[in-house]
């Protein structure tokens, strides 16, 4: 059965705990031709902050999934269209792998028909989701692809996320994870800035993922970066 993001090529990843660039709105961000919103962010989350933005963005024609950092900030909103659940594979802290996931279960009724689990190997030592998570960022691309492969063969997740952070990533890194995977599907996200930096990892990636940029240079920058992921998979594809 297709998924959802096995077409999509571009992702906005919208943080509840920031602001958009002055005179800029979520309709504007709508409007940049990405294909896909990911509503979430790893500090200074809150059910307050995740409502907004959900329902600010949800009066326009883009598929908008929630991506939960913790339980506590899951909403249920009709214009949602399902959640993207991280694990953290190579977090050292196990409440990120299982056990922020049994807290959930435990505490509500989960809609597991529109709940989706993403594989998420995190690289940036100095990120946020690195140290809340104890992530092991030190990983070579024979342990990056070792861990995309278990997760989809062993744990089933259908996406996995090569997660950078902040820093644009190494390619050989992410072209190991790409190889190591069947179907699921591969997201990466970190230091895509411009359109070459989206083109050259969605040369490897099956779909890019843009987060700070659109809180800091604005939807212009971000619609550069959709240009250049479109046309890497037009490469890619040979399609027109």
């Amino acid at each position: 059965m297709t998924a959802a993001w096995d077409d999509w090529d571009h992702i906005v990843k919208l943080d509840p705990d920031k602001t958009l660039v002055e005179g800029e709105t979520f309709e504007d961000v709508c409007e940049t031709g990405t294909d896909a919103l990911e509503i979430g962010g790893t500090t200074g989350m809150t059910e307050e902050k995740m409502e907004r933005v959900i329902a600010a963005c949800g009066k326009y024609d883009v598929p908008i999934y929630q991506e939960p950092s913790n339980p506590a900030v899951v909403v249920e909103r009709e214009e949602l269209d399902g959640y993207l659940v991280p694990t953290v594979l190579n977090a050292g802290d196990v409440f990120w792998v299982t056990g922020a996931h049994a807290e959930w279960a435990r505490i509500d009724d989960i809609d597991w028909s529109r709940t989706y689990s993403e594989g998420y190997i995190v690289l940036n030592p100095d990120s946020s989701v690195a140290e809340y998570t104890d992530a092991d960022c030190g990983l070579s691309p024979e342990e990056v692809g070792a861990y995309a492969e278990v997760a989809e063969h062993q744990f089933g997740q259908p996406i996995v996320y090569v997660e950078y952070s902040g820093t644009f990533g190494d390619p050989e890194i992410v072209g190991a994870a790409r190889d190591a995977l069947d179907d699921a599907t591969l997201f990466y996200g970190g230091g895509i800035h411009d359109y070459d930096s989206a083109y050259a990892m969605a040369e490897r990636a099956d779909t890019v993922v843009v987060g700070d940029l659109v809180h800091d240079e604005g939807v212009d920058a971000v619609r550069e970066t959709v240009e250049g992921a479109k046309d890497a998979a037009c490469a890619t594809t040979g399609s027109v």
